[in-house]
């Protein structure tokens, strides 16, 4: 019964019963029984599953009450989904237990290479074929507190076969080599680059489906027998593209996709064997719970990125831990530990060399990146200590010296932005509303050409609090009008939120 999809036994078929679920997303498919049949055929082999041959006897078979082996339910679900365009999951058409699978629910995965590879395929299709925006977030729920740092702790543990992060092997590959030539590597790689160039020029609404698209199509390659070099290139480029794909989703306000890309990224890079990378994507996590206002959880993942990669991290990126670190010590109100991390970051970014030594995800911290990161710090203690003019005192000349250099970057357009805002909102603290309002109006304009739902909620938040301080400055009475006008607040946003 192998080749044609079904899985029961003798027993479990005295006892089977009519599939009611399935049979009544059949009905309203308007599908006969050889249509089904011949799609579920069609998209076996699209997945590589050509053992699969399925008739319309087999879908009777279904219908009675047959449970159907792996890929066939996951298979219908996307068939399902499509036909009617919302989320019909395998539970849904009755075919396996009301549980989700490992990749839909939760952070708490195996850290083993043929599960990760499973994981981020099964996450990235689903991601691209449920394509409207939230259907695949609705299904997730954020993990917080022990039940984030916890798991995230194992990183640091050897896995079953000894790999831990350092270029241990943890499975022995297979000796055979792939179809994957020295200079498709290259170019994937530097597709990687090119991703991460647009996300910084244009936001995380543009590309990301394009993103999500190519790491689908490495694991894909990580699913064939490869050289132990190439599956290491393949398993970073995979972490590199999830840890973006994340970002972007974050970006726009898709918080549980987001950790959840994040969290793959992670288990990716242990199997890559690169430690500097995995403490690139626990920070972009310390990023995400900071501002979800958990800087206790933030703390615990940066110490956690600084503590494994304190062997292998270049300057630029124990400079970038450290500002992150102080972000966290900002918000939890730890103004003597925030100014020790500020210090360090500038005191490890003074001994960073041209950048020839750097992977190319650090190159984005510079000069700019440094002052915006620490001069959001002091802004952040500010707001912790009521508005605080001393703190705001400190966060003026790094934001100046931030707004300064991105305005001559033509490559990070949404970092100009967030730190316009930033200046902005150090200007209302300062009780100068009308500089304010020409900052934000510089990002305003920059706002309308990023699709960064970041960059307009901070816009929206900053403009609304000049007009609750300021409501009667005539520049903020403008300005509201044309965030109104040109900003609207959209429903998605709304429900991303």
């Amino acid at each position: 019964m192998g080749g044609n999809g079904s899985g029961t036994g003798g027993a479990e078929k005295a006892d089977k019963r009519p599939n009611e679920q399935l049979g009544s997303w059949f009905l309203r498919s308007g599908w006969s029984k050889g249509e089904l049949a011949r799609q579920v055929n069609r998209r076996a082999r699209q997945l590589g599953a050509h053992h699969i041959s399925t008739d319309t006897s087999r879908v009777r078979r279904w219908l009675d009450g047959e449970q159907p082996r792996e890929p066939i339910p996951k298979i219908l679900s996307e068939l399902f989904s499509e036909r009617f365009g919302c989320v019909v999951g395998i539970e849904d058409i009755g075919l396996r237990s009301a549980h989700q699978s490992p990749s839909v629910s939760g952070v708490d995965l195996p850290w083993a290479g043929p599960q990760t590879v499973e994981l981020i395929s099964e996450f990235s299709r689903s991601d691209l074929m449920l394509a409207r925006r939230g259907f695949l977030g609705a299904s997730l729920a954020l993990s917080a507190g022990p039940a984030l740092i916890e798991p995230m702790q194992r990183w640091l543990a050897p896995g079953p076969g000894g790999r831990d992060g350092s270029g241990a092997p943890s499975q022995e590959r297979s000796p055979r080599a792939g179809r994957l030539s020295g200079p498709e590597l290259d170019l994937l790689e530097s597709t990687t680059m090119m991703f991460r160039q647009w996300d910084a020029q244009c936001g995380g609404g543009l590309r990301r489906k394009a993103v999500v698209g190519q790491l689908h199509e490495v694991t894909d390659l990580l699913q064939e027998p490869q050289p132990e070099a190439t599956s290491r290139r393949l398993f970073k480029a995979a972490a590199e593209l999830a840890e973006l794909a994340g970002w972007m989703s974050y970006d726009i306000g898709l918080h549980p996709t987001a950790q959840k890309y994040f969290v793959l990224a992670l288990h990716a890079a242990k199997e890559a064997g690169d430690r500097s990378l995995g403490a690139y994507i626990l920070s972009s996590m310390s990023r995400q719970m900071i501002h979800l206002g958990r800087p206790d959880d933030a703390l615990e993942l940066i110490h956690l990125g600084q503590y494994g990669s304190r062997e292998t991290a270049t300057a630029r990126t124990q400079a970038m831990l450290y500002a992150v670190e102080a972000r966290a010590y900002a918000n939890m109100g730890q103004p003597s530990k925030c100014k020790r991390a500020v210090n360090m970051a500038e005191d490890c970014f003074s001994d960073c060399s041209s950048g020839d030594g750097d992977p190319d995800w650090i190159r984005f911290f510079s000069e700019a990146e440094l002052n915006a990161e620490n001069a959001h710090s002091y802004r952040d203690l500010a707001y912790v200590a009521g508005r605080s003019p001393t703190y705001a005192s400190l966060a003026r000349p790094k934001m100046e010296r931030a707004v300064e250099l991105f305005a001559q970057d033509t490559e990070h357009h949404r970092s100009y932005a967030l730190n316009l805002i930033g200046m902005a909102t150090v200007h209302l603290m300062e009780g100068e509303p009308e500089q304010s309002t020409v900052l934000a109006g510089k990002a305003l304009k920059i706002a309308k050409q990023v699709r960064s739902e970041r960059v307009n909620n901070r816009l929206r938040k900053t403009v609304d609090n000049a007009a609750r301080d300021f409501g009667d400055v005539a520049e903020v009475v403008a300005l509201t009008e044309q965030i109104t006008v040109h900003l609207p607040e959209s429903v998605e946003a709304v429900q991303a939120v």
